[in-house]
Formats: C-alpha cells, structure tokens, sequence
C-alpha cells in the first residue's frame, strides 16, 4: 500500500505541475494531501513532520552556502534593471546580424554571457524576449526558430556557473555524498563542493552553447527563409566606433564574470564570498551605466545622496580597481588580522586592503546613489526579495515532498529498482 501511495504521489505532482500550478505549493500540497491519505490507512506516521523544523532552520536558514542565493539573483536583476542586456544585445545584433542566422547566434551569445552573470533563467528569457523577439519577427526569422532560440539560451542560466541550480545542489550534494561514504566506513571523505560543480558545469555548459550556434548555423544554410540576414547598409558603422562599442558592451560584464567564477574556481573565495563581490560589481556597473545613458538627467532631485559627484566617472572607476586590487592581496598574502604575530609584508598589505577598502566603500555609496536617483533600486530589490523568497520556499515544499515520500518508504523502493 505505501509502496503505491508512493508512485500515486509522484505523478500528482507531475500532473498538477503540468497543469501550471505553483512548484512550491504543489510539492507541499501534494505531500501533505498524501501524508493524511498514508495516515487514515495506516501505512504513514505523522512524527515524521517532527524532523522539518530541523531540516528547514537547521539545513536551509542556517547555512552559508545559500547565503549566495540573494545575491546571486540581486547580481542579476541589477544589471537587467541597468540596461546592461539590452546594450549586449543591440551590440552583438549588429556584429552578426548581417550573417545568415546572425540574429539568432547573437541571442545565443548574450544568453550565455546572461546566465554566466545572473545564474537565474527567468531574468534572462524574459529580458531577451522583449528586446530581441519583436526584432527577429521583423526581419522574417521563422516565429518557432525565434521562440526557440530565445527559450534555448534563456535555460543556459541552469548550468553555466555561476547558477543557483548548481549552489543549492552543491549543498544537497555534499551532503548526501559525506552520509554514503559514512556509511561504507569512510569517516573522513574529501567534501564535494559547490566550486566543483562549477568546475564541472563549465566545460558542458560551452559546449551546449556551441552546439546552439551549430543548430542555427545548419538551419540557415537548410532553410535560408527561415533566418535572414539584415542588409549591410542598415548595419553600417564606422569601424573604429563599432570596435568602441563591442569593447564598451563586452568588456565590463565579461570582467564580473571572470572576477567572480574565477575567484571561485582557483579558491579566492568561496561561493557566497564570490556572489558578494558579484553583487557590488553589478552595483558600480549600473552606477557607471545609469551615468552615461544621462538617466541622472530625468532623476529625483529630492534624493538624500545629493551631496555626491554624480556626473564623474571617477568614483566608479576607482572604486573597480580597489575591488580588483583587494582580489589580487587575498591571493598572495594573509589578510587575516585575529594571529599573534603579523609579518610585516601582510601588515602592508592589511593596510592597504584598508585603503582600498575607503575608495570601494565611496564608489558603492556614489553607485547606490545613482540607482536610487533613477528609481530603480526600488524595483531591484523588490524582484530579488520575490525570486529569492520563491527559492526559498521551494526548498521548503521540497524538504515536505521528500520528508512523505521517505516516510512512506520510497526511498527502499527506489533503492530496490536501482
């Protein structure tokens, strides 16, 4: 009868996820539904819910590695809100897009350059979908050719790292595999983390991308109709301009995402380390961009970060290079101050972090001060709290679903199939 309940379980969860209701409430709901089903026929017991205060406080709202969620998803939205997409767009737009299928490849690109610097899927399907969509329709891409495209590149954010998928399995993971080796008498197991599934990530998830532009590339010669080139004379631009531009579009988003999945994967810093540094990177990215879209022109004067320079690039810039500087000092020395005796090098060197630290702290107040004036920071903020609590209590209604299914032995069944 468990055994049965079991298997009844799975598939209402299927068929009321198809049927578009929400993950987190299905997987509880479900859970819950047959957890009381398990219990009237006596083939479930309800102390099992005794152990899910401790897997929701102790596994989820306890754990440092999750920290990286939020900020991850802020990292992303702030540089949606900040018009960064839509520059990486319109500018790979007009380095392919006098190629057959050029269109196409560019949504491919700036997908992956998207989800290698947000990590969440939906920010970057809907970001592409409205600035790119109504441009491929117009110039007579095949309406299932542009949908897909844009569908294809907007899922890359699940495994091109860094990817919130890959942070919350690491934690599962890690886990699971320390109880395993436990349980063949291994009692010291070197740990999976989440910077080897990073590193694991990376090689499948470029090679998704090329296959992508593959896809395009063959469909265009098959199917010359179905994605047509942009005539030259549209796409024309002074060289040297246009080498400015891609450098301008390319240049800065390309360095956050170096900063921060190469800090992770050489050990700099661990995953939430990483997404902080992310997080402030988006932050002086929008700061600098909000400034030279002349977006402070339309602003709100009433602001409380008046006092600030806002029409300088300076504070943005030098607040870049003391974060790419403080980088550098943790890689090749000591920065901890809590030791006994301190070398002299690694005293000069928490000095200088210090300093370094004074022209971060002034170009974040400057940033911030800009994103607020443009009105901005109230809708980031409120879109990461949404993504991030929606996260959140999917892992909850995740924690219930298997808490029942363990508890009406689906687990052994598994086990036994396997």
């Amino acid at each position: 009868m468990a055994e049965t309940l079991d298997l009844l379980m799975f598939a209402a969860a299927c068929f009321f996820l198809m049927a578009g209701f929400p993950v987190a409430f299905t997987l509880a709901g479900v859970a819950i539904a047959f957890a009381l089903l398990g219990y009237a026929t006596g083939v479930f017991d309800l102390s099992f819910f005794g152990a899910l205060p401790s897997r929701i406080y102790g596994n989820a709202m306890t754990n440092e590695i999750l920290i990286a969620v939020p900020l991850f998803v802020f990292m992303g939205v702030m540089l949606e809100k900040s018009k960064v997409a839509e520059e990486l767009l319109d500018t790979m737009g007009q380095l392919f897009g006098s190629v057959r299928g050029g269109l196409g490849i560019s949504v491919t690109i700036v997908g992956a350059l998207l989800a290698a610097s947000t990590g969440i899927v939906g920010a970057t399907v809907v970001t592409m979908g409205l600035l790119s969509l109504p441009t491929m329709l117009r110039r007579g891409y095949d309406p299932s050719l542009a949908c897909g495209s844009i569908c294809a590149a907007g899922t890359l954010g699940q495994i091109i790292p860094p990817s919130i998928v890959l942070v919350i399995l690491g934690d599962q993971i890690s886990n699971a595999y320390s109880d395993a080796q436990r349980a063949i008498g291994n009692w010291s197991p070197d740990p999976v983390s989440v910077g080897d599934l990073f590193a694991g990530a990376l090689i499948p998830g470029l090679m998704l991308v090329g296959m992508y532009i593959a896809y395009q590339m063959i469909v265009a010669i098959i199917r010359p109709e179905s994605s047509p080139p942009i005539p030259r004379d549209e796409n024309h631009i002074e060289p040297g301009a246009f080498f400015n531009k891609i450098l301008h579009a390319l240049v800065p988003p390309v360095a956050l995402i170096v900063s921060v999945l190469g800090s992770i994967l050489s050990g700099i810093a661990t995953p939430t380390e990483a997404a902080a540094v992310g997080a402030i990177g988006s932050l002086l990215l929008a700061g600098m961009r909000t400034q030279e879209l002349g977006l402070l022109e339309h602003a709100d004067r009433t602001s409380p970060f008046d006092f600030m320079d806002f029409g300088s690039r300076r504070p943005t810039i030098i607040a870049t290079l003391c974060l790419l500087f403080m980088l550098v000092l943790i890689s090749f020395f000591d920065l901890r101050v809590s030791r006994n005796e301190i070398p002299t090098v690694d005293m000069i060197a928490i000095v200088a972090a210090c300093l370094a630290s004074i022209g971060l702290f002034w170009g974040i107040l400057v940033s911030l001060g800009r994103v607020w004036r443009t009105n901005i920071l109230r809708p980031i903020m409120r879109s990461t709290m949404e993504i991030s609590s929606m996260v959140f209590v999917i892992l909850i209604g995740a924690s219930v679903f298997s808490l029942v299914f363990r508890g009406l032995g689906g687990d052994d069944m598994v086990h036994e199939f396997l």
